[in-house]
């Protein structure tokens, strides 16, 4: 494709075009993005970058057979599911088919936001209830319905928590409620939700279901102990309510061992509801709700038909088709289960020798960085880690940040990660970590011998801010402008150190 634009043109235009409320990734200095392929990217003037966050090129960017598929049955047809079509199907049997028996009806749907509200929609109509009980810190779609049931939204905007919405901890042995050294943290966050029902019984309400991501990733790549869905899911049926397992960002093999990341829990856990999308069509807009016989049956007596325009239409389901094929073609899983043991060893490795490391944590080709100032506190290290996804962008390593605090370095690759592709990022983590953790180290001695009390004042020309691509940095930031003794101007000198 050629560019129709400079880059500075670009960004002017969508800044006058594109609603301010779409960010970019890297605002402070953004790319533009010509083409990909496989799990690399390239600018408009052809500079690579290994994509470790692309979750949606699942099968890794522009793979031919994905684009074969779509184009072979654009040129025949696409139309709207009124009609009969094999495609349709065809992916509803093979997608049942990497399911519990019980999960066996689909509704096809375009984006994994339309599958979590057809998914609210389904558990509410099953017996008539209305509240939703979700976890701290989620996010599940942009539609109103789940900004509502979504505090990783509602918590940073205007909105209030509505009244039929019951926030319960997330299940975060690291920086949670409960932690690693507690005899039964799946009891214990389990025994939350339990309260969570009680106490809207008490009030009148009744609980129509429970949502949670298999694994939370804006949460901060949060994997729930073992035996907690099993004990919540206890919980919730026994009020009347369903368990909505969202696998819209973690499904499809991304855990490796497990097609499906709630499958971790054991076979003896199995949700009334999961949700689909992001990795399901490789780029393209095709998500999908599979429940129970039982509950779609309660659907359908509504009275109320669901039709959805371009859910299940046969392109859309041609380039599903595809991205299972390849999944199995190129045994993906097992590449996750390779490539993600390899990973996670040498940033374990980098564990030991850098001390902003506080955790690693993951499974597969999910895994999250915790970032820290203490260790003991567990202090997270906000603006360092915003400092790293910078620099790693710098030396052609996309990397984000998320959780509550951002300062957790999420790592979510194309599934044709390499163990090479790893040893490039971790190699350039380790340089990026050990040049700022020297510069930290000598700033702070510097800051506490000549100047303990923080009194000093520094020069407004040197004020100079970390790059920071979040307007939630900088107020979370403030919040803890002295730590340790240290004022947080060490964070400007910091940053003037490494940019000079």
């Amino acid at each position: 494709m050629c560019e129709l634009y400079s880059k500075q043109d670009t960004m002017a235009l969508r800044g006058k075009h594109i609603g301010p409320s779409c960010k970019v990734f890297f605002a402070a200095d953004p790319i533009k993005i010509m083409r990909a392929q496989g799990q690399y990217m390239f600018d408009e003037k052809g500079k690579r970058y290994l994509d470790c966050i692309n979750n949606v090129a699942h099968v890794g960017h522009c793979h031919p057979e994905v684009v074969k598929a779509a184009t072979k049955q654009m040129e025949l047809l696409n139309t709207n599911s009124r009609f009969l079509h094999d495609n349709m199907v065809e992916f509803a049997r093979r997608l049942t088919a990497t399911l519990p028996q019980k999960l066996s009806v689909c509704y096809f749907t375009n984006s994994g936001s339309e599958a979590n509200d057809l998914a609210l929609r389904l558990a509410r109509q099953f017996r008539g209830h209305q509240d939703v009980i979700t976890l701290d810190h989620a996010y599940h779609g942009h539609l109103s319905s789940l900004i509502e049931i979504s505090p990783y939204k509602f918590q940073k905007g205007k909105d209030v928590k509505k009244e039929f919405v019951h926030v319960a901890p997330a299940p975060d042995t690291y920086r949670g409620k409960y932690r690693e050294d507690h005899e039964d943290p799946a009891t214990a966050y389990s025994d939350e939700v339990k309260k969570i029902i009680e106490e809207a019984h008490g009030k009148g309400r009744k609980i129509a279901a429970f949502i949670a991501e298999s694994m939370q990733s804006c949460g901060g790549q949060i994997i729930p102990p073992a035996g907690y869905f099993q004990k919540v899911a206890e919980h919730v049926r026994r009020a009347g309510g369903v368990f909505i397992a969202d696998e819209v960002q973690v499904g499809f093999g991304r855990v490796g061992r497990h097609f499906w990341s709630f499958q971790m829990q054991g076979e003896d856990f199995v949700p009334d509801i999961i949700t689909m999308g992001k990795p399901m069509g490789n780029g393209h807009p095709i998500s999908c709700v599979v429940t129970t016989k039982e509950m779609a049956e309660a659907f359908s007596s509504s009275g109320m038909e669901y039709f959805n325009t371009y859910g299940g239409n046969p392109v859309s389901c041609a380039v599903g088709l595809a991205v299972l094929d390849v999944i199995g073609n190129e045994n993906l899983q097992g590449n996750a289960v390779r490539v993600g043991s390899y990973l996670t060893d040498l940033l374990h490795e980098q564990k030991a020798k850098h001390p902003l490391i506080g955790d690693i944590r993951g499974v597969g080709l999910f895994i999250g960085i915790d970032l820290v100032k203490d260790h003991e506190k567990r202090t997270p290290a906000t603006a360092e880690a915003q400092h790293i996804i910078y620099r790693m962008k710098e030396e052609g390593v996309l990397l984000s940040a998320d959780g509550p605090h951002r300062n957790v370095l999420k790592i979510k690759p194309p599934m044709c990660f390499t163990e090479e592709d790893a040893k490039f990022m971790v190699d350039h983590l380790d340089g990026i970590l050990t040049v700022l953790e020297e510069v930290m180290e000598s700033e702070s001695d510097s800051m506490i011998s000549e100047n303990p009390a923080c009194r000093a004042k520094m020069p407004k020309e040197a004020r100079v801010e970390l790059p920071n691509h979040s307007g939630t940095t900088e107020s979370r930031e403030n919040h803890s402008r002295k730590r340790n003794g240290v004022c947080s101007d060490q964070h400007v000198l910091l940053s003037k150190r490494l940019k000079t």
